[in-house]
């Protein structure tokens, strides 16, 4: 009997008993809760923390607005997107496990090439603002210790890449997990973390505030010079659009659902308690922490509590812990794509090639796992990439805004609209179609003006700093 002929047999026993769903692969068994976890972990992760400082820069009516739009617009293109897992029905149609199957087979090949260039390289680069804020947050667990050990008064300066090189070790034994269906576990804890964080950013600024030592606020921000409000003002546009990135990662989650009930109506669940929950927070962090520091606002909020609010620094500890546990799982469910194209295309281009294709099964005292040195060692090269890049380039604020600028318009929102565009065969000039293509060109204008100031942003940085040399 032919090898074709015996996995056939073999897998249609498996669906006989329940063992597969109907590609022919394990039964997923995702619920709307374990996706809105993927979500709220991808979502509420280092964009938060410059939330604050980014409705400093905007002001209150600009701020709302914006932080609200582009929460608001994410989201309605994510629940474009959970029909179009599926082709061409979005319920009984075949499976797209990627965000890239679905432009191929909606969109054609073009499209498919250069939306696949896009989505690789803002994934990749969402990992060097993963490292950038892990450091960020473990220097003010060091600085507290410091200055509760030597007074406030003492200088308490550290180097950030000692803590860059330890979370990229981490993230080198993590990346080993095979794929999204082994992180679960870690989108859970990482999602719980980042309402404890959250909660205590908020909760510190309303105690500020409530105390009578709010900051001074004003409708239109900080006042500066025309040329350079024009500048934060773009920088902190990006900022907020980078906090609403979950989309990149939209199908690797629905790939995890049960096929029943269909998994485009539970990822829609998923995507609109996980949006309302991160739009709720977002809104929280940076209305209430502009109105405790004003125009005073630190790029990362939970910064500007230690010098007065020394009784807190237990509280600001266990916040910063909080975000470095959260963006640890946060780095591996961003990353799991990247490392998936590769791998696929590694295995396609060498299939007879044990290096790419084989698990060797290893045995560490009670944990059995499976090894591929493919995997162990581009996985691990990639780590060190990433890491190295952060330490040559930590710029907080500037970096999240290029960041934003790069991915926002055209793969949160643009690429999502065509698809719907594609699936439902939307004629133009009917209304629909133009709604959605007003929508499209309101976020491309916040992409261009995010761009634009993060380039100025990091402009001035790089002409001030010298590489690997970096002391706060």
């Amino acid at each position: 009997m032919a090898l074709s002929e015996v996995e056939a047999k073999f897998r249609h026993g498996l669906s006989e008993s329940g063992e597969v769903d109907d590609d022919g692969k394990l039964k997923r068994t995702g619920t709307v809760w374990t996706a809105c976890a993927h979500i709220i972990t991808a979502s509420i992760g280092a964009g938060v923390l410059s939330l604050a400082w980014a409705m400093a820069q905007l002001g209150w009516l600009a701020g709302i607005f914006i932080l609200l739009f582009c929460t608001f617009a994410a989201g309605y293109a994510s629940t474009l997107l959970a029909d179009c897992y599926r082709f061409p029905d979005p319920v009984s149609g075949k499976r797209n496990y990627s965000y890239m199957e679905a432009v191929k087979v909606y969109l054609g090949g073009t499209m498919h090439k250069i939306c696949g260039w896009m989505l690789y390289i803002n994934l990749a680069t969402i990992g060097v603002g993963f490292t950038i804020t892990t450091a960020k947050s473990l220097l003010a667990i060091q600085k507290s210790n410091c200055h509760r050990k030597y007074g406030e008064d003492s200088t308490c300066m550290f180097s950030s890449i000692p803590h860059m090189v330890g979370f990229g070790i981490v993230e080198i034994f993590l990346s080993q997990l095979q794929n999204f269906h082994k992180l679960t576990w870690l989108s859970k804890l990482a999602a719980t973390m980042s309402f404890v964080y959250a909660t205590i950013g908020i909760g510190l600024s309303l105690a500020k505030i409530i105390s009578g030592h709010g900051g001074t606020t004003s409708l239109a921000g900080v006042e500066q010079s025309s040329s350079e409000k024009i500048w934060m003002t773009f920088i902190a546009a990006g900022d907020i659009a980078f906090a609403c990135s979950y989309a990149l990662v939209l199908f690797d989650i629905q790939d995890t659902l049960k096929s029943s009930p269909p998994e485009n109506k539970v990822m829609k669940r998923a995507v609109v308690i996980g949006g309302l929950t991160m739009a709720l927070l977002f809104t929280m962090c940076g209305s209430f922490g502009y109105a405790a520091f004003g125009n005073k606002t630190p790029e990362n909020l939970l910064a500007g509590f230690g010098d007065e609010m020394p009784w807190a620094f237990w509280l600001l500890d266990l916040a910063n812990f909080c975000i470095v546990v959260h963006i640890v799982g946060a780095f591996q469910v961003l990353c799991q794509p990247v490392f998936r194209i590769v791998e696929l295309l590694a295995r396609s281009r060498w299939p007879k090639s044990n290096f790419f294709t084989k698990e060797n099964p290893v045995k560490l005292g009670n944990m059995k796992f499976n090894l591929n040195i493919f995997r162990l060692t581009w996985r691990t090269f990639y780590v060190v990439v990433v890491t190295v890049i952060a330490m040559a380039m930590p710029f907080f604020t500037n970096m999240l805004a290029l960041l934003g600028a790069i991915g926002y318009w055209p793969l949160i929102v643009y690429v999502p609209i065509e698809l719907h565009i594609a699936q439902n065969k939307i004629q133009k000039p009917t209304l629909r179609w133009f709604g959605l293509q007003l929508l499209s060109f309101l976020c491309l204008l916040i992409s261009l003006a995010a761009a634009s100031g993060s380039i100025y942003g990091l402009r001035k940085g790089l002409s001030a700093y010298k590489l690997f040399q970096v002391k706060e």
